[in-house]
């Protein structure tokens, strides 16, 4: 990783907490059920758990959108968007994800290309690196606690194609987590696609060798801090507390090392869906669970003790319901941080290493990813399917029509007095048609 991630080099798992059963191992099907950060408790059950017969209708609607998802995206996005803040059902996600960051039309359009990056050899400058991290990432998960596993497999051959599909940026260690999140739910080639789709449309010029759009979102978040929690804001400033002390850890693994399962998957539902936005709205929620309270502010007089309090935040207060609930509540907006993010453009040093960040270059969410996708397929196709548009030759100029003089005159005169023969009406049997009396059985 760059410079700015030194403080990342060497993640360490937080603490372990056994299971409640060291016999039994937490199956697929239990992974919701799990809300530790870095091992997972299964929980009996969970408060704010949706009711069976809601996540059944939930299923219902998703199975529905997805079915028409042109028809759905196109016609029917705001429904789209407000699913995926309620959460999208688990057995739902590994068919959803795709088609929200687009990675299904990538797949379409790039048939055999993660294939043939599977099979080929890697650098050894990266497979080193990589084969260093995979027993990090969620070490007490069933899929990656065999080093000779599929997940770690999976995930070596994951990590490896992208380094291979993007040489000139290589491989980032916040990557190995959103991996891992990923081929969790997704067959390794799908989740090649979508983690191609984060590094690339969501989050671009964040896992580069540069970082370069970390460097600006961290002050973008400062600034948004500074308005919309001044206290905050000024109590880290006192202690010397910078944005990039805690910033990429949140934002470039999305959450995954920071809070607990079932809230980390609600965060992505919601972030597939509109955008870097969610990142920001996360992270000010966090902010104002830790330090939001003088009380909270006054027990952290220094550096470490509130770096200590961001993260120690009360598990009870980071339940996916409750919390989410909080999160689409920020004021922020996309126009808000689109407007933020140019101010903190204009007041980037020009000296600053690495190429400027291209805030441009990134899609706010899944109605965008749609929309380029659909204008590129139009661009691209050779026939592509436009409505023809004929336009006729106009009409030569017609003399304005002479009203006839009739004043004083019979219309039987009219036409006596006119050259040529007299007009007479054609006769009752050369008639186009006839009358009922006149037709023949």
């Amino acid at each position: 990783m760059a410079s700015l991630g030194a403080t990342q080099q060497n993640w360490a798992p937080g603490p372990q907490i056994p299971l409640k059963d060291s016999s039994v191992v937490p199956s697929v099907s239990e992974r919701e059920g799990m809300c530790c950060k870095e091992c997972y408790v299964v929980c009996a059950s969970r408060p704010g758990q949706p009711p069976a017969d809601l996540i059944r209708q939930r299923e219902m609607k998703w199975v529905e959108m997805t079915s028409h998802w042109e028809k759905t995206m196109s016609r029917r996005y705001k429904k789209v968007k407000m699913q995926c803040r309620k959460g999208i059902p688990s057995a739902l996600r590994a068919r959803c994800w795709p088609l929200l960051c687009g990675a299904q039309m990538c797949q379409k359009n790039n048939p055999g290309t993660y294939q043939e990056l599977a099979v080929a050899p890697g650098d050894p400058q990266w497979m080193e690196t990589i084969g260093r991290d995979l027993h990090r990432q969620f070490p007490l998960h069933e899929m990656f606690v065999s080093p000779q596993g599929h997940g770690q497999r999976g995930l070596l051959q994951v990590l490896k194609a992208y380094t291979l599909y993007r040489p000139e940026q290589g491989y980032c260690q916040a990557q190995g987590p959103v991996a891992a999140v990923l081929l969790m739910h997704l067959p390794p080639e799908e989740a090649f696609w979508c983690l191609v789709q984060i590094c690339e449309v969501y989050l671009p010029g964040y896992y580069g060798p540069h970082m370069e759009a970390v460097q600006l979102d961290a002050e973008v978040f400062m600034a948004l801090l500074r308005r919309l929690l001044p206290r905050v804001y000024k109590h880290l400033q006192q202690v010397g507390v910078g944005p990039l002390l805690y910033l990429p850890e949140w934002f470039l693994c999305l959450f995954t090392r920071s809070l607990p399962f079932p809230t980390v998957l609600r965060i992505w539902d919601a972030f597939l869906s509109e955008g870097a936005k969610v990142l920001f709205r996360v992270g000010l929620t966090l902010m104002r669970l830790a330090l939001g309270t003088v009380e909270q502010r006054t027990a952290c007089p220094g550096l470490l003790e509130t770096l200590g309090a961001l993260r120690a935040i009360p598990t009870s207060q980071l339940q996916e319901e409750a919390f989410m609930s909080q999160v689409h509540s920020v004021a922020l907006s996309e126009r808000d941080l689109q407007r933020e993010i140019r101010i903190q453009l204009a007041h980037l040093p020009k000296s600053s290493p690495g190429p400027a960040p291209l805030p441009q270059a990134r899609l706010p969410g899944a109605q965008a990813i749609f929309e380029s996708q659909q204008l590129a397929g139009v661009r691209g196709s050779t026939k592509p399917e436009i409505p023809r548009i004929v336009v006729q030759p106009p009409e030569e100029p017609r003399p304005p029509r002479r009203k006839p003089q009739t004043r004083g005159k019979t219309f039987h005169g009219l036409l006596t007095r006119s050259r040529g023969p007299p007009i007479e009406g054609p006769s009752r049997s050369h008639r186009g048609s006839a009358s009922f009396l006149d037709t023949r059985f």
